[in-house]
């Protein structure tokens, strides 16, 4: 039976052991894996295109699990019941929680970015506009966000329209209740202060986290996570382990009833991933085996993968194998010095295809950089269903035979 053999490495040259978003969970009696996605609310939606496996693991399984059933957060009974937890209920208003001074920035900033007046509003939770200013400052620095387009939606989207089970590991009213009441109202005029006061400094370092996920580098965005001012602006143990690990010890327990009942494809934050209370490390403390779906190396040298998809594919005549870097350059070099390995390099639909059909390749290399997705696939699709033609190319590719034996 003929088998597809792969090695993906421009994730891998970059970035460290942890660069991947995708991973799966077996084993401890499941009988088919379930997968952790980590998602990230200002990345955009092509982000899903480079992430290895990923539709596989989508198609693989039966139900997705989110922080929250996204369906659920839109209804209108919902947005009344947050537009109720988001109001002060006592005689304290923001006037009375902010000095005059601090009023008068948190107001024009809100004028200029929010379309809202605080005058008009004068008891809603400083932590609304805790919530809301650092990321609307950076939309408006990027230009180019569209909110419709957040990862979360795409999946549960994604499910129900196959017919699949969509539901949250949390409720609406437990994260309103965290956002709104989970620390003190003072505390919350004082974060909202220190946003404020830092907005630029809140801006660059979104955008650290965004850059690192797009690179798929968990370890880094957990280090800018845990950056600290050494003042009162950075955030408290308990403020902290109410927001991410406290979380990610009630999903972990969770888990494995939803795990055991279907394979699961679960999508939640990034940041809950990384880290020895994260939620890749949870589970293996529970007896599951989590394995990082993409590269499994602080760093790879194309040499090394070449030689062992190479390996592979000249020992067993009817495979195939995919090789992949900066340029593609490397990969085809490397590979070519296999005994046995025809490695091509493809930059085109006309390449690809007739170097199956004259040359009867049998690994196609290309370059992550040079090429889209899209066509990388269209590449690799063609690479495989195209047959060896034979004839008058079969005394040509005995003479390429040859030359390995006498040179």
């Amino acid at each position: 039976m003929k088998s597809f053999i792969g090695a993906v490495i421009f994730i891998c040259v970059a970035l460290s052991a942890n660069a991947q978003l995708l991973w799966k969970v077996s084993g401890n009696g499941l009988s088919s894996p379930s997968y952790i996605m980590g998602t990230h609310h200002l990345a955009p939606l092509s982000v899903k295109d480079g992430i290895a496996g990923l539709q596989k693991a989508m198609d693989e399984t039966q139900q997705v699990y989110g922080e929250l059933k996204m369906s659920d957060i839109q209804s209108p009974a919902t947005i009344q019941k947050m537009q109720k937890m988001m109001m002060i209920e006592s005689d304290t208003t923001l006037t009375t929680l902010l000095s005059p001074e601090d009023y008068e920035t948190a107001n024009k900033f809100c004028k200029e970015n929010l379309m809202m007046d605080l005058n008009m509003a004068p008891k809603i939770k400083p932590a609304f506009l805790l919530n809301n200013i650092a990321v609307v400052a950076y939309i408006k620095h990027i230009g180019n966000y569209n909110p419709q387009e957040q990862l979360d939606t795409y999946f549960q989207t994604q499910a129900t329209q196959k017919g699949k089970k969509v539901d949250g590991l949390e409720t609406p009213d437990f994260q309103f209740n965290l956002l709104y009441n989970g620390i003190s109202l003072q505390r919350q005029a004082q974060l909202l202060m220190c946003t404020l006061n830092n907005i630029d400094k809140e801006v660059e370092s979104l955008k650290r986290l965004t850059d690192a996920y797009m690179k798929q580098d968990l370890e880094t965005m957990l280090k800018i996570n845990e950056e600290r001012k050494g003042n009162q602006c950075d955030a408290l143990p308990t403020e902290e382990d109410a927001l991410i690990y406290d979380r990610n010890k009630t999903w972990a327990q969770k888990l494995p009833a939803i795990m055991k009942a279907a394979p699961t494809f679960v999508a939640v934050g990034a940041l809950h991933l990384p880290g020895n209370k994260g939620l890749l490390s949870l589970p293996k403390k529970q007896g599951y085996t989590v394995e990082d779906m993409g590269c499994d190396g602080s760093r790879a040298d194309y040499p090394e993968i070449a030689a062992a998809v190479g390996k592979e594919v000249a020992a067993n005549p009817e495979d195939k194998g995919i090789l992949i870097c900066g340029t593609g350059i490397g990969m085809s070099i490397a590979a070519n010095k296999i005994r046995g390995v025809r490695a091509a390099l493809c930059a085109d639909h006309f390449s690809a295809k007739y170097t199956r059909l004259h040359n009867d390749a049998n690994i196609i290399c290309m370059g992550a950089r040079t090429l889209g997705s899209g066509v990388a696939l269209e590449l690799v699709d063609l690479f495989l269903h195209t047959p060896f033609e034979g004839g008058r190319h079969e005394k040509r590719v005995a003479m390429i035979k040859d030359l390995e034996n006498n040179f």
